[in-house]
């Protein structure tokens, strides 16, 4: 098989790219770079220029590589900006992906992997969160990727593709430093930037009926999310009908907002200036957790690493990046 990852030279899908390529699947790759970097791609791995809404190029790569399976990550991802923005965020989440399907039901291919979220759960009232927790999304980023788990479900059972949908909850950490995030949107390289500006971290609210008084939320390390990647595709390859299938990745442990502040702390040695807690963030439910006993059913995945791990590999590419840059940490 020959698999297309869409977004592959971004943060999340170059980790995936490496993990599959260096299983051994044959794995193209086809981003615009608005936020990717070629430069984390493997020599050998393909890189397309382009994006998905351009059904023509979409076509294109599908037939010149001889593409069989597609996993799809190309999306926009920023809670905030999809509120400013929902336009834009449905263009190219929703529309995207209905570009990228109809090319790959003209092309005759018959498995997805589905990049997803937790957002679709919106604030779900419960200990563990599994995939039979109501779907409320609560911003225009959760409702595009509901959206784009029912088109793809719906496009499943129409054409014959075996699909798979991976609600991804918090995602941190790094390979190696050269792949570390480079934005600043997520909580772990959102406390380096204050760290490393000698600003305090903030902490949006510390009065939940949680034991610390903080969100509680699950972590998950990015190689982790990779290799769930590749044993989602190689569930799929066996597959030769329609059949699908929603799981949750996460480890079904949570780790509250101040004991992750904490621990950054005492990882990049910058204790000082300490978090500061501001009012609550609109929209933030107390806990959210993953149940993930599906995944491990049925793709025989669990978590390998911990949240330790996660904020030493990152914390080691935002260091690199700030070397690179001439800056001192």
């Amino acid at each position: 098989m020959t698999w297309m990852i869409t977004g592959g030279a971004g943060y999340i899908g170059s980790h995936v790219a490496r993990a599959m390529a260096d299983a051994g699947e044959r794995v193209v790759v086809l981003d615009d770079v608005s936020s990717g970097l070629p430069e984390r791609l493997p020599a050998h791995v393909p890189l397309v220029r382009g994006t998905i809404l351009d059904r023509e190029l979409v076509d294109r790569t599908l037939a010149e590589h001889s593409i069989t399976g597609v996993v799809h990550l190309a999306a926009r991802k920023q809670v905030g900006q999809s509120v400013e923005q929902p336009l834009r965020y449905y263009r190219e989440n929703v529309h995207g992906l209905t570009v990228l399907l109809e090319a790959v039901v003209a092309a005759g291919v018959r498995r997805l992997v589905f990049s997803s979220s937790a957002a679709v759960y919106g604030m779900p009232d419960v200990d563990l969160v599994t995939e039979d927790t109501p779907c409320r999304p609560i911003n225009p980023y959760g409702e595009t990727k509901l959206t784009g788990e029912r088109l793809v479900r719906a496009a499943g059972r129409a054409h014959g593709i075996a699909t798979t949908c991976l609600r991804y909850f918090n995602v941190a950490g790094a390979a190696r430093p050269e792949l570390a995030d480079t934005g600043v949107s997520n909580i772990v390289p959102m406390f380096f930037d204050a760290l490393t500006r000698g600003e305090p971290p903030l902490i949006f609210g510390d009065d939940y009926p949680t034991p610390d008084g903080t969100c509680i939320r699950d972590y998950i390390h990015v190689s982790d999310l990779a290799d769930a990647h590749l044993a989602a595709a190689r569930r799929l390859r066996s597959r030769t009908e329609a059949d699908d299938l929603t799981v949750n990745i996460g480890t079904g442990r949570g780790v509250s907002v101040r004991a992750m502040a904490d621990l950054i702390a005492e990882v990049t040695g910058v204790p000082e200036p300490a978090a500061k807690v501001v009012g609550r963030r609109a929209g933030d439910p107390a806990r959210v957790v993953a149940a993930a006993d599906l995944i491990a059913q049925e793709l025989g995945w669990s978590a390998r690493r911990g949240v330790r791990e996660m904020v030493e590999s990152a914390w080691e590419g935002w260091c690199l990046r700030r070397e690179a840059a001439g800056h001192s940490t």
